[in-house]
C-alpha cells in the first residue's frame, strides 16, 4: 500500500493560502507515494477539522508552523494523536526551525519529526527515506526520535531556487483567493526583529521563468498575487525587468510587492509612472520615524530619505501605499511614536498599518530582549507586552489607535468625515487616540457595532467628547454613508427631505442628456454644500443635491436648482 501523506496548511483567514506546502506537494510529484494538501484557517471549527484529517487515513500528517497557527497546530496534533496513535506528525516552518530539539525533548508535544529551515529538499529526501523504509541517519535538516533520543541529520546548505517547481497547476482554483509568488528568497538588510535576518545574501529565480510563471497566473485572471519577497527591489536591474513585464501585459490582475522606499531610485519611479492605476500596490516598512531607534534594529536609513521617494509615488497616483509602524520597539516610547504616527499620516498614504513588535525565535530581538527590558508575552505571537521605554498600559493605548486607524482611515470610506474631525485636534493621533478611548468607554470593543452605528459614533463623540452639536456633520454623514451604501435607505438618525419638483427636473435634464450618469444612480438632497467642504474645507449651508453614480463610480454634484 502506498504511503498516504496530508499537507496542513492553517491559514490565519480563509482567503490566504500557503506557499510552503504547494512547494513541498510540486518538489515530490514524481515520487511513489499519495500526497493531499489540506487548507484551513484558524477560524474554523477544530473538531471538523480533525474529521476532515482523520477521514484521508493518512500515515503522516505535515503541519507547517507559524506564529499565528502553532497553538491550534499543537490542538490538532495532540486530538490526532489521541484518536490514532499510528500516525505520525511532521511540523515544518519558522516557528519550530530554530528550537526543533526542545520541541522533541518535550513529552507534552506530539510531534515525531520537524524540519527546520527551507524544507524543499529535506522533504524530498525525508519522504524518499519513509517510503523506502530507510534510516533517516544523514538526511540533513531533520530533526527525529529514535528509541526515545532526538537526532539530527546536521544543517542543509541552501538550494538552487531555481530547483523548485511551479506550485500552480491547470487544475488549481485560484479565484477569490490571495496568491502568493516567490522571486526571490533572503533579504540585503539584517533588521533585528526579522527572520529573514537569519540567513545572509539573496537568492533569485532566473528572470524568465519568472515571466513565464506570472503569466500562468495573469491568464488564470487571478484577482491578487502578493510576491513574498523580503525587499523585491533590491536588485535594481531584476526589479525594472519585472515591472516593465507586468506593465506590458493586458491584465486586471494586482501584484502586491514589499519594497524599500529608500532604495526606489530614479530609473525605478520612471519606470513605476508607466504603470497602469491598480496594477501595482506596495507595501513600505518604516516602522519608525526615530533615527536612534532605526538604528537600534539596525535599519541604517533615515525616515526624510524614505518620505522623499514616497511623496514622489504618491504623485504618480496609479500605485496604492500600505505603509507599516511598529509599535514596542527597542527606545521607543509613547511620545517618540506619536511622533512617529503623526510623520507617517502626513504623507497621507492609502493605508497605514499600526503593527507590534513580534519577538521571534532565531531573531536578534529575541537575544537582546533583556537588554531592552523587552517583556513579550511567551504564547504565539509572542507580542511585546511592555519594554523599558514604553508601559503595556501606553501599548493599550496604542492598540485602540489602531482599531480606529484601520476601521476609519483604512477603509477610506470615511475620508469627509475625518477631514471634519481631525482639524479640531492638535494632532492626527490625538484625534484617533481620543475617538478609541470613546469606544472603550462606550464599550464598543466589547460588543459587535452594526454598519450604520459605525456612522452614528461620529454624533455622539461630538456632543459628548467635543461638546458640539452641529446639524451639518449629519448632512457630511449622510453623504459619506450613501456614498458607501444602499441607498433606498439611512438610518434613522439622518434626516431625508425630498422634493419632487426638483428631482423631477433633474431626471429631466438626465432625460435629456443635459446630464450623462448610468441607470444605476441615486438622487439625493442636502442641506450643506459637500462639493465645497471637500474641496476647500468651508462648510456651508447651501441646498444642493448629488446624483449617485454607482455604475461608474462617481458622483455628480447638481446645485443649480
Amino acid at each position: 500500500m502506498r504511503m498516504k501523506l496530508a499537507l496542513v496548511a492553517v491559514n490565519s483567514q480563509f482567503i490566504h493560502s500557503n506557499l510552503a506546502v504547494k512547494y513541498l506537494k510540486a518538489y515530490t510529484k514524481d515520487l511513489d507515494y499519495n500526497c493531499n494538501i489540506m487548507e484551513f484557517s484558524v477560524n474554523d471549527n477544530i473538531q471538523r477539522v480533525v474529521e476532515e484529517i482523520i477521514s484521508e487515513k493518512p500515515n503522516i500528517v505535515a503541519f507547517s508552523c507559524y506564529i499565528w497557527n502553532m497553538y491550534y497546530v499543537k490542538q490538532l496534533s495532540d486530538l490526532i494523536k489521541l484518536i490514532d496513535p499510528n500516525i505520525s506528525i511532521l511540523y515544518g516552518g519558522p516557528e519550530v526551525s530554530y528550537d526543533s530539539e526542545a520541541i522533541l525533548k518535550d513529552t507534552a508535544n506530539n510531534v515525531d519529526y520537524i524540519i527546520e529551515g527551507e524544507g524543499e529538499e529535506s522533504y524530498r529526501e525525508f519522504i524518499e527515506s519513509i517510503i523506502s523504509n530507510r534510516s533517516l541517519e544523514g538526511v540533513k535538516g531533520i530533526y527525529y526520535k529514535e528509541n526515545g533520543i532526538v537526532k539530527y541529520g546536521g544543517k542543509r546548505k541552501l538550494m538552487d531556487l531555481n530547483k523548485l517547481i511551479f506550485p500552480y497547476n491547470e487544475e488549481d482554483d485560484l479565484n477569490n483567493k490571495i496568491i502568493y509568488f516567490e522571486a526571490s528568497r533572503g533579504c540585503p538588510f539584517n533588521c533585528k526583529y526579522c527572520l529573514s535576518s537569519s540567513t545572509l545574501g539573496v537568492r533569485f529565480l532566473d528572470i524568465e521563468r519568472v515571466k513565464i510563471d506570472l503569466k500562468f497566473l495573469v491568464d488564470k485572471k487571478v484577482r491578487l498575487v502578493k510576491f513574498v519577497d523580503r525587499t523585491f527591489n533590491c536588485n535594481n536591474k531584476f526589479a525594472i525587468e519585472i515591472w516593465n513585464y507586468l506593465i506590458s501585459l493586458d491584465t486586471e490582475t494586482t501584484f502586491h510587492f514589499e519594497i524599500s522606499a529608500d532604495i526606489l531610485n530614479e530609473e525605478q519611479l520612471r519606470v513605476l509612472e508607466k504603470a497602469p492605476k491598480g496594477r501595482f500596490q506596495f507595501e513600505v516598512g518604516v516602522q519608525t520615524t526615530n533615527d536612534e531607534v532605526l538604528k537600534n534594529i539596525n535599519r541604517f536609513v533615515q525616515f526624510e530619505d524614505i518620505k522623499e521617494q514616497v511623496v514622489k509615488l504618491n504623485k504618480f497616483g496609479n500605485i496604492k501605499q500600505h505603509l507599516d509602524l511598529i509599535a514596542g520597539l527597542p527606545g521607543e516610547d509613547f511620545i517618540s511614536f506619536k511622533k512617529s504616527f503623526n510623520d507617517l499620516y502626513s504623507i497621507q498614504p492609502d493605508e497605514i498599518q499600526l503593527g507590534f513588535l513580534k519577538v521571534l525565535k532565531g531573531t536578534l530581538m529575541k537575544e537582546e530582549a533583556a537588554k531592552w527590558g523587552i517583556i513579550h508575552s511567551p504564547y504565539t505571537p509572542n507580542e511585546v507586552l511592555k519594554t523599558n521605554a514604553i508601559s503595556y498600559e501606553e501599548l493599550i493605548l496604542l492598540k485602540r489607535v489602531e482599531k480606529m486607524v484601520d476601521k476609519y482611515y483604512n477603509s477610506q470610506k470615511f475620508n469627509t468625515l475625518l477631514k471634519y474631525f481631525i482639524p479640531k485636534f492638535k494632532t492626527a493621533f490625538d484625534f484617533y487616540l481620543a475617538l478609541g478611548t470613546f469606544f472603550y468607554d462606550k464599550g464598543y470593543f466589547s460588543r459587535n457595532v452594526s454598519g450604520a452605528d459605525y456612522y452614528k459614533v461620529f454624533i455622539e463623540f461630538n456632543e459628548e467628547v467635543l461638546k458640539e452639536k452641529d446639524d451639518k456633520l449629519k448632512e457630511l454623514i449622510k453623504y459619506e454613508y450613501l456614498k458607501f451604501n444602499r441607498k433606498k435607505w439611512v438610518p434613522e438618525f439622518l434626516s431625508r427631505e425630498k422634493d419632487k419638483e426638483e428631482e423631477r427636473e433633474i431626471k429631466e435634464k438626465i432625460k435629456k442628456g443635459e446630464i450623462i450618469v448610468s441607470h444605476n444612480s441615486h438622487i439625493e438632497k442636502f442641506y450643506v454644500d459637500i462639493e465645497m467642504f471637500i474641496t476647500k474645507g468651508l462648510l456651508e449651508k447651501k441646498s444642493c443635491y448629488i446624483i449617485f453614480d454607482d455604475e461608474n463610480k462617481k458622483e455628480i454634484f447638481y446645485t443649480n436648482i
